[in-house]
């Protein structure tokens, strides 16, 4: 059963990796932030931008609010994509003070899907970016995929290759508990397993705390440089 697979997944990697204490973050606007600088980039990245936001006394709602779309471009500079993540950034203060007079507590304390319907209003805001905020600043019980979720399920015959954000996100929330804590952990869990051993190329599954579970794929680089799919056992 799915219900059956998805609770050892959990708990293989929970044995192996222990609790992670995720997502880095001192308050719910600085969860905000990191969730729109992260897209399509790296954590140490994302902690650069945020120590020069931090460093300069920034890192509030007004006072981010307040600066223009160049200046907020150079302070996050270090996360890539800057001036395209500074209209972002400037485009989710729009909407706290078009929607919610600025009141950011107000907005995180609405209904989930309320929240979730108002930030993915945003342009440059999707699902994933979304429900990162839902879950890791608002702490609604919105489970969060990402490539590495999409990846180790899609490997071990979870998923078809076609599945989708939503259809992937129902899997867990319609057969997992719906508990923050608990989406919280596995979320930070399968990043782990997908940074160290369920890599887009050469997968370390020989080693991986979730080997055998489910029907597992191996996937090799293919001569493009993509991934090419081979049902072989491991």
């Amino acid at each position: 059963m799915v219900q059956d697979e998805l609770v050892e997944i959990y708990r293989r990697m929970l044995e192996h990796f222990g609790p992670q204490h995720w997502w880095p973050g001192e308050t719910p606007f600085e969860v905000m932030v990191g969730a729109i600088l992260t897209q399509n980039t790296n954590w140490q990245n994302v902690e650069k931008a945020i120590a020069n936001l931090r460093g300069r006394e920034l890192l509030s709602l007004p006072a981010m609010a307040a600066l223009s779309t160049e200046e907020l471009a150079e302070y996050i500079r270090p996360a890539g994509y800057y001036n395209i993540k500074a209209k972002r950034l400037q485009n989710l203060f729009a909407m706290i003070a078009g929607h919610w007079e600025n009141d950011l507590d107000y907005l995180l304390q609405q209904p989930a899907p309320v929240l979730r319907e108002q930030l993915l209003s945003v342009k440059g805001i999707g699902p994933e970016t979304a429900d990162s905020m839902v879950l890791y600043a608002a702490g609604h019980p919105m489970f969060v995929v990402d490539t590495y979720t999409h990846r180790i399920l899609l490997r071990h015959e979870i998923i078809s290759e076609d599945a989708d954000y939503f259809q992937i996100q129902e899997l867990f929330m319609d057969n997992l508990e719906e508990d923050t804590a608990l989406f919280n952990e596995y979320h930070a869990l399968l990043v782990q397993v997908g940074k160290r051993f369920c890599k887009k190329s050469k997968p370390q599954c020989e080693e991986c705390p979730l080997a055998g579970v489910g029907g597992v794929r191996k996937y090799l680089p293919c001569s493009r440089g993509g991934e090419m799919l081979r049902a072989v056992s491991i």
